[in-house]
């Protein structure tokens, strides 16, 4: 498993990138965002561990860049902002975890080490595809559509889809989902969820039947047009 380590900071890059190779993961490292974009398309990393404050670009614009080049890898950022609203701005645009500066190794490790095992984990095609209705997400090629038209998805927007359907008819609650997809705790701070619901019901629901429903004071469900 490839780990891509992106930060300004040489001593605390070094420090994952051997926290990480202790592991067995095979890890590159870049100190900009400019350097990150070129690793990420040369090295192609199953996990990129991001720092959000760099110079060239920052971690919210490498990222855009990313999913704009088609690398859909998990990614988590690293800051020292810690307000809820920086939380909700890294996941919102596309991020998967987001850990605040100054933190505990063993918690970063973790942490990849969890989206690691999602990654290997659709790779032996668990799940590999499943349907609600006309709509259908493969995890193998990672691949969505609704009826004969395909759906392009960010990787957290894929993920959080997978989870509504692979428990369909069943009403998920925010907190529940907070922790299934994104694997943080907000302190009930769930509006990311309702961010990331907005952005599935434009590209799955737009002109069609609605499939995904809000339980008033309760979550989300989705389930077959009817």
């Amino acid at each position: 498993m490839r780990v891509l380590v992106v930060d300004d900071e040489d001593t605390l890059a070094e420090l994952l990138s051997m926290a990480f190779r202790h592991e067995g993961w095979e890890v590159q490292v870049a100190h900009d965002g400019p350097g990150a974009l070129r690793a990420a398309r040369d090295f192609r990393p199953d996990v990129t561990v991001l720092d959000v404050m760099m110079p060239g670009y920052d971690g919210l614009e490498v990222l855009r860049r990313m999913r704009g080049a088609s690398i859909t890898a998990p990614v988590l950022f690293l800051s020292a902002r810690d307000a809820v609203k920086d939380r909700v701005a890294g996941l919102t645009a596309g991020g998967d975890d987001y850990v605040t500066k100054p933190f505990s190794l063993e918690e970063v490790v973790a942490r990849v080490g969890g989206m690691l095992r999602r990654v290997a984990a659709g790779a032996e095609g668990i799940d590999s595809v499943i349907r609600v209705g006309d709509l259908a997400l493969d995890g193998d090629s990672r691949e969505v559509s609704r009826g004969d038209q395909s759906i392009d998805l960010t990787a957290t927007e894929f993920e959080l889809l997978r989870c509504l359907m692979q428990n369909q008819r069943r009403v998920m609650s925010k907190a529940e989902l907070l922790d299934r997809v994104w694997n943080y705790d907000f302190g009930g701070q769930t509006n990311v969820v309702d961010q990331y619901i907005s952005y599935l019901r434009r590209k799955i629901d737009a002109g069609r039947s609605p499939m995904i429903h809000t339980v008033r004071a309760v979550g989300y469900v989705i389930k077959p047009a009817e």
